[in-house]
């Protein structure tokens, strides 16, 4: 990067120190392209000056450093540079529509950025004495009482971190429930159509996991469910909606099989925008459900920001849930309920999920989302989004395979797959090709029910005109995927980086830079 010149452009000199054609170096326009930290530092300078100190006692305890901490020294303009550069090679919802299935990424409203951003709320530190953060408990108490309304549970667990984190902490309480009766069952019936993470948190939690089959519409099997029931069967981690976009009809009938067998009925809650303020999970006999705030109620997703799953509980799960939680007395005064003040008010919580109480920036966000939206605000950002998924499958089905389209609306997202492509071309080509039109790509190759899926979930914050364009974009990449267009096994070709070797970059990463070997001379 040192020496370009102006334009970009870095000229190579001749043997005779003349300059030759210059050649591209990967700028475009002001689009510049970004060396690594290592590249533009050096780790023999720093980018402050600092004085000389005297020699004085260390009080380390023989922990000094003897060696270079080895990070490259920038000034400040030349930090602040790099990662900005490198941010405008990254694509966020700010930019543009993000069309990733089952991730529901949605307009985050700059109010609920403000509230967030509120003295009291992020200056907040969690080792604050109770009587000064009486506001915090107060909003985080606030968003319990709503999230078990919108529910219809019997308690809520705030402190797990997002969805994987929410999952075990549900699975736990199940198999706490089950300690407390006696009863060491060990198998969790996981259906096809359920989240990845679903069978992970259940095999990390000590069960062992067993398969349900979906049927030819993309739901549970009911019968296959009720077939392998039994005295060892914990309980069911089901998806609802699932991820093949439809909703479980036979939930209710699910919950009452796996109840009549002594079981617990775990949902994920990562596909709630679908139903929120139209449909109770509680009303369909879940024991526990994580709801991913970042999601749904629009807190900042993924590198946007940190997540928060918290987990409601039936009225049969909620003793056995985590600590610590708020509690609001009459006087109107909060207290955090932990292990020193718990008593004998919670003695069969299985312990605590994380060192304080979640993460205070995506309560003040959501609670901000939900009391600006209301009841009935809630209640159309279901029909909303489900209406635009819809939009998506129905324009796009005669375009693409829909294996599901027969099986009525979808909920939150439309599901493809790359049936009826020419021969050689795959999801991977439609994804890649989408960039080069301007779109991040949807989800791919999930769920695995589907050979080479794609998974698009458009939100309720899309608008017609942005759906319009984006079904263009696709309609143009799959028809060139199907009339055999070489271009496209080579995209995206606009981007900042090619495409990579996908199975290379799996096997052998490289995360970590190593400075280049100097050259020697030959003697």
């Amino acid at each position: 990067m040192s020496a370009l010149n102006q334009s970009g452009w870095k000229p190579e000199m001749g043997p005779s120190g003349d300059a030759k054609p210059a050649t591209f170096t990967g700028n475009r326009a002001l689009m510049l392209e970004e060396a690594l930290i290592f590249e533009i530092g050096t780790t023999d300078t720093t980018g402050v000056d600092l004085p000389e100190v005297d020699s004085v006692a260390t009080r380390l305890g023989g922990l000094e450093r003897h060696r270079t901490i080895g990070l490259p020294g920038l000034s400040e303009p030349e930090t602040v540079r790099h990662y900005t550069r490198l941010s405008r090679q990254n694509y966020a919802i700010d930019l543009g529509f993000f069309p990733l299935g089952s991730c529901t990424m949605k307009h985050n409203p700059r109010l609920n950025e403000k509230v967030a951003r509120m003295a009291g709320f992020a200056d907040v530190h969690p080792l604050q004495p109770v009587e000064t953060v009486q506001g915090a408990l107060a909003v985080i108490n606030e968003l319990a009482v709503w999230l078990i309304e919108l529910t219809g549970m019997h308690g809520v667990a705030m402190t797990p971190k997002a969805g994987a984190h929410g999952e075990l902490c549900g699975i736990l309480a199940i198999k706490a429930a089950l300690e407390a009766r006696g009863d060491p069952r060990s198998v969790i019936l996981v259906p096809e159509s359920a989240h990845g993470t679903n069978p992970a948190t259940a095999a990390f939690a000590g069960f062992s996991v067993e398969n349900i089959p979906a049927t030819s519409e993309g739901r549970v099997d009911l019968d296959a469910l009720k077939a392998r029931l039994g005295p060892d069967v914990a309980g069911v981690m089901i998806t609802n909606p699932n991820t093949c976009g439809l909703f479980e009809r036979d939930m209710k009938a699910i919950s009452d099989a796996v109840h009549a067998a002594g079981g617990y009925v775990y949902c994920d809650g990562a596909n709630f925008n679908a139903i929120v303020g139209r449909v109770r999970p509680g009303d369909l006999g879940i024991d526990a459900m994580h709801i991913n705030l970042h999601k749904t109620f629009s807190t900042p997703h993924g590198g946007g920001g940190p997540g928060s799953g918290p987990v409601v509980l039936s009225e049969a799960l909620s003793p056995y849930g985590p600590l610590p939680f708020t509690e609001r007395h009459a006087d109107g005064r909060y207290s955090l309920v932990e292990e020193e003040t718990v008593g004998e008010r919670h003695p069969h919580s299985f312990g605590r999920m994380t060192a304080f109480h979640g993460q205070m920036g995506m309560f003040t966000r959501a609670l901000s989302y939900i009391m600006s939206h209301g009841a009935d605000g809630l209640r159309q950002v279901a029909e909303d989004a489900v209406l635009n998924a819809n939009y998506i499958l129905r324009s796009l089905e005669g375009t693409m395979d829909a294996p599901f389209a027969h099986s009525g609306p979808c909920m939150h997202e439309a599901l493809f797959s790359d049936n009826g492509l020419a021969e050689g071309f795959t999801t991977l080509d439609i994804a890649k090709g989408l960039i080069d039109e301007g779109y991040h790509p949807m989800t791919v190759y999930f769920p695995l029910v589907v050979h080479g899926a794609m998974l698009i979930e458009p939100t309720e914050t899309e608008s017609k005109a942005t759906l319009d364009q984006f079904i263009g974009a696709m309609r143009s990449v799959v028809q060139r995927a199907k009339a055999g267009d070489p271009s496209l096994k080579s995209a995206p070709h606009h981007a900042p980086r090619r495409r990579l070797d996908e199975t290379l970059a799996a096997r052998k990463p490289m995360l970590v830079w190593r400075e280049p070997e100097e050259a020697v001379a030959a003697e």
